[in-house]
C-alpha cells in the first residue's frame, strides 16, 4: 500500500503540468511598412475578434516592418482564433470609414469576409501539438 502512495505522488506533478505549445503567426500582404501590427489570440468566442478585454488572451504589437512572423509561447492546448490589424497610423485601433475598415485586417484560417468580421468558429483552430503555424493574409477594403 505504501508503494501505491509513492507512485501517486510521482504522477501528480506530471499530471498537473499541462502541455503548452508555440503558435507561429506568419503575416503576409501588408500594403506598407507604416505603423504597427496588432496581433491578438483568444480562446474565448465572446472576445473575438477584439480580444483586448480578454485577460487570458495573448497579444503582441510589432512594427509593421518586423511583422512577418510573430510567436506566442506557452499556449495551453485548446481552440483559439487570431485577429490581426495593420494599424498604419499607430493609434492602437481599427479606423473605420462609416462601416468599412480603413486599415488592414486578417484572421486565422483566412476566412472569406462578407459583412463584418468572421465568427470565432470560422476562424478557430485547435492546438494539439507542440508547435502550430497559422498563415494570415492581410485584407484591405479601402
Amino acid at each position: 500500500m505504501g508503494s501505491a502512495i509513492g507512485v501517486a505522488a510521482l504522477i501528480s506533478p506530471a499530471a498537473a503540468t499541462a502541455p503548452t505549445a508555440t503558435i507561429e503567426v506568419n503575416i503576409s500582404g501588408l500594403r506598407s511598412m507604416k505603423g504597427k501590427v496588432l496581433v491578438c489570440v483568444t480562446a474565448n468566442p465572446r472576445f473575438f475578434p477584439d480580444c483586448s478585454k480578454d485577460s487570458k488572451s495573448f497579444r503582441a504589437t510589432v512594427p509593421a516592418r518586423d511583422s512577418a512572423q510573430v510567436s506566442f509561447r506557452g499556449v495551453a492546448q485548446g481552440t483559439y482564433a487570431i485577429a490581426v490589424i495593420h494599424d498604419e497610423n499607430g493609434n492602437d485601433k481599427m479606423d473605420m470609414a462609416v462601416f468599412i475598415p480603413k486599415e488592414g485586417f486578417g484572421f486565422s484560417r483566412n476566412p472569406a469576409i462578407r459583412t463584418g468580421p468572421p465568427k470565432f468558429k470560422v476562424a478557430s483552430f485547435a492546438i494539439d501539438a507542440a508547435e502550430i503555424s497559422q498563415r494570415i493574409k492581410m485584407k484591405y477594403m479601402l
